[in-house]
């Protein structure tokens, strides 16, 4: 009789956990047992119950919505650097960082061992649970609930996340573009100075054989020039886009 109340009492206390993640996750399971899944660590069922096969199932469905996302997002870039993008978007430090917004680490099951390792704060632990729970989204709804987890946790706040111009080298797609195009190198010039010297502003201007393509403003010349190298990118992709709809003569 005590086993059997222990077990409906662990039985109330995981469903009552599924229920608030599903709360917090803004999405509610038509089988909670996808859900139970999902969120379960290997340590703490044996082998066929835990979620490695939806992560891998996840793993596919956030690099399609995250590649259609840069695809759209960035129509001047080339395969090379959508990939570089995609990769920094969907790797297990980003993935374990996203998931802070869903309190993950608190619902995953783990093994009181893993537990006690401190197994709730191991980014490779919570980086596949996140795209278990994705996976678990998408076979139990479809793939417009799991694209919109994916576009509210990950690509809502994607400016933010990606300030760091090692993932955007508009400079060096610029460089490359032109050396393929067989014109010359784009030149980088000083528009203005802005404010004191402790929070000044530059404005930067490339050109490229003399033809000004774009400007950019930033706290440093360098930021300057990346921006004014994104605004070119862009620049030529328009012309490419309007030379394209001309009617042929």
């Amino acid at each position: 009789m005590a086993f059997s109340f222990f077990k409906r009492l662990f039985s109330r206390e995981r469903s009552k956990s599924l229920d608030n993640f599903e709360s917090v996750l803004g999405y509610v399971f038509e089988d909670e047992n996808i859900l139970a899944k999902a969120l379960s660590h290997r340590s703490s069922v044996s082998g066929g119950l835990a979620n490695e096969r939806l992560e891998y199932l996840g793993d596919a469905v956030l690099g399609l919505v995250v590649s259609e996302f840069l695809f759209k997002r960035f129509p001047e870039y080339n395969e090379g650097n959508l990939t570089k993008i995609k990769a920094a978007l969907v790797n297990e430090a980003m993935l374990s960082k996203v998931a802070g917004k869903l309190n993950l680490g608190h619902f995953i099951y783990l093994s009181s061992e893993e537990e006690k390792s401190g197994g709730r704060l191991k980014a490779s632990i919570i980086a596949d649970a996140m795209e278990a729970v994705i996976g678990a989204v998408y076979l139990d709804g479809g793939l417009a609930p799991a694209a919109a987890i994916v576009k509210r946790v990950l690509l809502e706040d994607f400016e933010n996340l990606i300030k760091d111009e090692a993932m955007f080298n508009y400079k060096g797609e610029l460089l490359e573009r032109m050396q393929g195009e067989g014109r010359g190198s784009p030149r980088y010039e000083v528009m203005e100075e802005l404010g004191p010297d402790h929070i000044k502003t530059f404005i930067m201007s490339v050109s490229v054989d003399g033809i000004k393509l774009g400007s950019g403003q930033g706290a440093t010349k360098k930021e300057a020039e990346q921006k004014a190298a994104k605004m070119a990118l862009e620049s030529l992709a328009r012309m490419e886009e309007n030379a394209q709809l001309e009617p042929n003569e």
